[in-house]
């Protein structure tokens, strides 16, 4: 089960979060974080807050280890927009709109004090040494009575 965290109207175009979110897509969460803090682009502090906001919620709210975390899915939707107009000559008014975007994270990782689980998430169970399993009982038949 993935954890998610969103952030919504960040206040910088999609197509630009995109690009800086194409860079961490499928890495861990701690190789992630280090790419952002060296990454020169305003919308990496964004895309940043909200991996650690991920993070934070696998952590506190469903027991998963921080250094098992990795980046299962990660998309930026375009937001609201604000539509605003620029003086022009002659009196005129040209109109532009601010964008602004949805950055979604899933994480997902190992559990804390979790069972062993196969691939398809059922629990394995433990193998019994055969020296330290007990002998099966006998069972006495009539002809051994005789």
């Amino acid at each position: 089960m993935s954890v998610k965290a969103v952030a919504k109207n960040v206040r910088i175009s999609p197509r630009k979060v995109a690009i800086v979110a194409g860079l961490v897509r499928g890495r861990s969460v701690e190789d992630a974080l280090t790419i952002l803090s060296h990454t020169p682009r305003r919308s990496a502090t964004a895309v940043k807050k909200t991996i650690e906001s991920a993070r934070a919620n696998a952590e506190n709210n469903h027991n998963y280890k921080a250094e098992t975390l990795q980046i299962v899915y990660i998309s930026v939707t375009p937001g609201t927009k604000l539509k605003r107009f620029r003086p022009a000559a002659h009196g005129r008014a040209l109109p532009f709109q601010r964008k602004s975007s949805h950055i979604t994270v899933h994480v997902d990782g190992e559990m804390r004090g979790s069972k062993k689980t196969d691939q398809s998430g059922k629990e394995t169970k433990k193998e019994a040494n055969p020296a330290t399993k007990k002998p099966d009982k006998k069972k006495i038949t009539k002809k051994e009575t005789k």
